[in-house]
């Protein structure tokens, strides 16, 4: 089996450098664990010491490379934020996807999506909505809008999810369903706020199936 060159030589596959070849596959593949480490760093910054600690600097310092090796793989701080953004949204949003595809409709399964997302929290503190809310305060425009239109994203699903159970049944079909959506999606991140701020002090879960007890009686038939 032969490759031709533009100039018409022939090139055999025997003769590809095997080493050169594992290389390149080893360099692809340390830049995509190394663009994630960038991003682990700046959700650490952001949670640890605050947005104006987020600096190239300090994730080179945290992840234990130069300022100018987070420049091969990002052009900006703002880039890496916009990733790092991507990589919360599209965790949160999976999941309900996938319980939408294996046809979930009931309370039952919301509570345990929000239940999953406040575990993940709870485990790695501003895992999600927290480092939203966090790249809001960097006051980049661009950077409001990407996160605003993964809120958006996120609430439609809310959406989905609560029209499934308005179609099986288990769900009020006399109420706004936009607004319910944005109930919840207000409770989990109000939620989040006030752990935070009370530094953590108390169980989550165990605050969250309070508040969630009460939505549910306003959302199911009576």
């Amino acid at each position: 089996m032969e490759n031709r060159q533009p100039s018409g030589f022939p090139i055999k596959i025997s003769e590809i450098n095997p080493k050169r070849e594992g290389i390149m596959v080893l360099g692809r593949q340390n830049t995509t664990v190394r663009k994630k480490q960038i991003m682990d760093a700046a959700r650490k910054l952001i949670m640890r010491s605050g947005s104006e600690h987020v600096t190239v600097r300090n994730m080179a310092k945290e992840v234990g490379i130069s300022e100018a090796a987070i420049y091969r793989h990002f052009k900006s701080k703002t880039e890496i934020l916009s990733f790092l953004a991507d990589s919360v949204a599209d965790g949160l949003v999976h999941d309900i996807d996938m319980a939408r595809n294996v046809g979930f409709t009931s309370l039952d399964i919301i509570d345990e999506i929000l239940r999953t997302h406040l575990s993940r929290i709870e485990q790695k503190r501003g895992m999600s909505f927290l480092v939203l809310a966090e790249i809001i305060s960097f006051g980049d425009k661009s950077l409001n809008k990407k996160v605003s239109d993964h809120i958006q994203i996120y609430v439609g699903r809310l959406r989905l999810l609560l029209a499934d159970g308005v179609r099986a049944g288990l769900v009020r079909h006399d109420i706004d369903l936009a607004a319910a959506a944005l109930l919840l999606f207000g409770m989990i991140q109000g939620l989040v706020n006030i752990w935070a701020l009370s530094g953590y002090k108390f169980d989550l879960a165990e605050k969250y199936s309070e508040v969630w007890k009460v939505c549910k009686r306003s959302l199911t038939l009576h």
